[in-house]
């Protein structure tokens, strides 16, 4: 492995096996635990790590509904209702996008009546001009990331 890639495969080390120590990285590596964890703290300090967090499945803790809404807003309101939706606990993704709508947020509910009154809740604020909400019937790929290219 070329030095240049050292970060790359610590990336996909560390996407394989999040709790792995910095021994074994090294390990894998072949390269010394001084190394991995300045590497490391190297990419946490940049950003590009942000963070170590279990991969929860929501739907084995009684959140069976997962919900696309899509959201049309009124211009100079979107920082306020992003931030609005950020501190739902239930959002797990976020988006202000382009297109038709503004706003493009994903949630998790234990049933469609807990849906439901956050849609109303929602509706409710002036600001918001539209809505249109999905309901998923079937997440293939959910929460994936992907590993690096490592390049010789």
């Amino acid at each position: 492995m070329t030095y240049e890639n050292l970060d790359a495969t610590l990336i996909n080390a560390l996407l394989e096996d999040g709790r792995a120590s910095l021994r074994s990285l090294a390990e894998e590596l072949d390269v010394s635990v001084t190394t991995v964890s300045n590497h490391l703290k190297d990419l946490e300090a940049e950003g590009v790590i942000e963070g170590y967090t279990p991969m929860v499945d929501y739907e084995k803790l009684g959140y069976d509904v997962t919900a696309i809404v899509q959201l049309k807003v009124e211009g100079n309101a979107l920082p306020d209702i992003t931030d609005r939706l950020e501190g739902h606990k239930q959002m797990v993704n976020v988006y202000e996008v382009t297109g038709e709508f503004d706003i493009i947020a994903v949630g998790k509910f234990t049933d469609t009546d807990d849906m439901n009154q956050l849609i109303k809740d929602l509706l409710a604020d002036a600001d918001i001009k539209e809505s249109n909400t999905s309901v998923v019937l079937d997440a293939p790929v959910e929460c994936n990331q992907f590993e690096l290219d490592i390049h010789d």
